[in-house]
């Protein structure tokens, strides 16, 4: 199936909409009437897209809405965190029809990974009565960083085993009619934001991941920035302090190593046997170990340590966030990832270091604020990612 590039910029409008009239998108490609009926009658005769119902009236006639044919075809998306996976099956609008989660220990390596992949995306067409020739596109989100021409992770520092490895290859075995794209975790939940949440008419803003890890995914001029092979936003590893804490990377002081989950845990566990929060001590005896969630309950019951804990660490994200706003000048900026939902202290304190540390030029206009899709940004934004690339595959 050939496209003309005009019919690939005719598609990519009704992704980025959702729905569009054939006035829109001649307006927004600067062509004739004749142009664009013949532009969309071929679109048509493929089977892309289809005629959805009336828009609003501008006056005059209500115009017919264009989207995509969801029969032609599913895309799976992916959401490989370090200790959860998230499979999804989708339509060419991108709406979700079936899913599965589960936890997982991404040390497991790619071949156990990516079998479970596998299993759960045919599970899930078979409960939608589709077949694994019916996918076009496979979209997944890695918690490592990606060279993004390639889809190969290089040197994932919590990832054992996959550095190289060749994912597209190994998804493709079983699913050989898809075009499997891979990216960094946070790109794709920046990508989700920008899709469907609350990032979808914002030109400009970074998405901040606080998990496991800490990383960022950037938007400028409405599409995803990844620098020259994929490794921008990866500020989780720019220094937070010199004498800090030695890095999975290798490093010193690392921001990672230094305000993401397992450091608010180890933080917690010192805290508790220091004898610096009571709290903390009655949650370790109960459970012999200690969490970011724990630290989490302890800012609910107003301990002191604990409050102490996520301000010193917001404090430390906030400071790297400053550089990346006198950088790139964003007018949002998203918080998301599972460490994000530790209490508001976490939230107040990023905004006072950015506040504190860019000029007023730069914050004039910026919001800080949770993501919009929560849990569900990696997943929407699997799904994304495979629908900007599917049509390459139908050519």
């Amino acid at each position: 199936m050939s496209l003309s590039p005009q019919q690939r910029l005719v598609t990519t409008i009704i992704r980025n909409q959702g729905k569009a009239s054939r006035s829109d998108i001649a307006r927004l490609l600067g062509l004739s009437r004749a142009s664009m009926t013949q532009l969309i009658s071929g679109l048509m005769e493929r089977g892309l897209v289809m005629e959805v119902g009336d828009g609003d009236s501008q006056g005059g006639r209500r115009p017919r809405l264009l989207s995509f044919n969801d029969k032609l075809g599913y895309v799976v998306g992916v959401d490989v965190g370090a200790t959860s996976l998230d499979v999804a099956i989708a339509d060419f609008n991108g709406k979700i029809i079936a899913q599965h989660g589960e936890a997982v220990d991404v040390r497991e390596g790619p071949q156990a990974i990516l079998g479970r992949v596998n299993h759960i995306a045919q599970s899930l067409l078979a409960l939608v009565d589709a077949q694994p020739s019916q996918v076009y596109g496979f979209g997944i989100g890695v918690p490592g960083p990606v060279e993004f021409t390639t889809g190969l992770l290089i040197a994932p520092p919590i990832m054992p085993g996959w550095n190289g490895f060749p994912i597209r290859d190994f998804i493709g075995q079983t699913f050989q009619q898809a075009r499997v794209m891979v990216d960094n975790d946070v790109n794709v939940m920046a990508l989700g934001e920008l899709r469907v949440g609350a990032g979808k008419d914002v030109q400009h803003f970074v998405f901040v991941k606080i998990g496991t890890g800490i990383g960022a995914g950037i938007v400028a001029n409405g599409v995803m920035y990844r620098g020259h092979n994929g490794s921008a936003g990866d500020i989780g590893h720019v220094c937070a302090d010199v004498n800090g804490l030695v890095c999975h990377c290798g490093n010193i002081g690392c921001l990672e190593a230094m305000a993401a989950g397992p450091a608010i845990a180890a933080r917690a566990l010192k805290a508790a046997q220091s004898g610096a929060s009571d709290f903390l001590a009655q949650r370790l005896q109960a459970q012999g170990i200690l969490t970011a969630a724990d630290v989490s309950r302890g800012i609910m019951v107003g301990d002191y340590a604990c409050n102490e804990i996520i301000q010193d660490c917001g404090r430390l994200i906030g400071e790297a966030l400053a550089s990346m706003v006198n950088i790139l000048n964003p007018s949002m900026i998203f918080i998301g990832g599972g460490v994000s939902n530790v209490g508001f202290q976490l939230l107040a304190a990023i905004r006072q270091a950015v506040l504190r540390r860019s000029p007023p030029l730069a914050t004039k206009d910026l919001r800080i604020d949770y993501a919009s899709l929560g849990a569900n940004a990696g997943i929407h934004g699997a799904v994304a990612l495979a629908l900007e690339h599917v049509f390459k595959v139908l050519e």
